[in-house]
Formats: structure tokens, C-alpha cells, sequence
């Protein structure tokens, strides 16, 4: 359901890019939390072996236990609500502490289409560190006059 409310971003990126460049994209990056977002850009791109997908999770202070929400990076395969997915979670199978600077970023799981496509390599996942996203944020600002939507940071203990 909420892929298909995001999906408005992937069709419209979709649409744009045929009729500007008349053709598609050779990649589309985008933030994963619980992957959402980029399950919306992703989407309408899924047949298209042509473009590559590289979904960003948020590194925080790096990939130490409970440093950062970078699921495929530091999590494992567990099931959270009801669904399989890569979780950030403790040997006793209960979610650990995460950080980073985006609040959105750092849900517990990613969601289960997105895990399987990680599986399915049809998408790539990597991760950003806060300090490095700050700094593109700054650049981003700076240079192109653009002002990305970071979310508040987490004020929580963990962060």
C-alpha cells in the first residue's frame, strides 16, 4: 500500500525522463529506512534490466552495533510485523538500538519488497555515513540552491 502511494514518485520520473531525454535512466538511487521511498522511484522500473537501482541506508556513526540503521549492512534476516526482512535486532531477536541523522532512517526493518529484491540483486544497497550526508546536504544547498528534506534528527538516548 505505501509503495503504491510513493509510486507517484517513479512514475512521474518515469514520464519526465522519456519525454526528455527519450529514454530511460541508466540508475536511480534512492534513501532506504523502511523502503518505502525508494520502493515508490523503483517501481515502475522494475523490468527495465537496463537500470541499475541503488538503494542509500543511513550508516550514523558508522557500522558498530547501535551506530547506525544500515539493515543490510549490520542487520539480519528475522521477521518484524508479520514479515521477513533484514532487522537490526539483538542474538535474542529483539530490535537494537540505531542511529542516524534522519529519523525517517532509522526504522528497525526494511520493508519485504525490498528485501527480496535485495536478494534477487535486481537492487544494490549501500550506505551513507551522517557526517558525509551533512555534507552533501550542505553542497547540494550550496551549489545547486536546492534544499534536500532532512528530517529532524533522533533526540532519543540512542542517538
Amino acid at each position: 500500500m505505501v509503495r503504491n502511494f510513493q509510486r507517484v514518485i517513479g512514475d512521474e520520473a518515469r514520464r519526465q525522463i522519456l519525454k526528455q531525454e527519450k529514454r530511460l535512466p541508466d540508475l536511480l538511487v534512492a534513501c532506504v529506512g523502511g523502503g518505502s521511498n525508494a520502493m515508490g522511484l523503483f517501481y515502475p522500473f522494475l523490468k527495465d534490466k537496463s537500470v541499475k537501482m541503488v538503494g542509500v541506508e543511513a550508516g550514523g556513526r558508522g557500522i558498530k552495533p547501535n551506530q547506525h540503521a544500515a539493515r543490510f549492512h549490520g542487520g539480519s534476516l528475522g521477521v518484524l510485523q508479520g514479515t521477513r526482512s533484514y532487522i537490526l535486532q539483538t542474538s535474542s531477536a529483539r530490535c537494537s538500538s540505531r542511529t542516524a541523522v534522519s529519523a525517517g532512517l532509522d526504522y528497525a526493518a526494511v520493508g519485504p519488497e525490498h528485501a527480496w529484491l535485495h536478494d534477487q540483486k535486481r537492487v544494490n544497497n549501500t550506505y551513507i555515513k551522517d557526517d558525509a550526508a551533512l555534507a552533501a546536504f550542505m553542497k547540494l544547498a550550496r551549489i545547486e540552491g536546492i534544499i534536500p528534506a532532512l528530517e529532524t534528527p533522533t533526540l532519543s538516548p540512542r542517538s
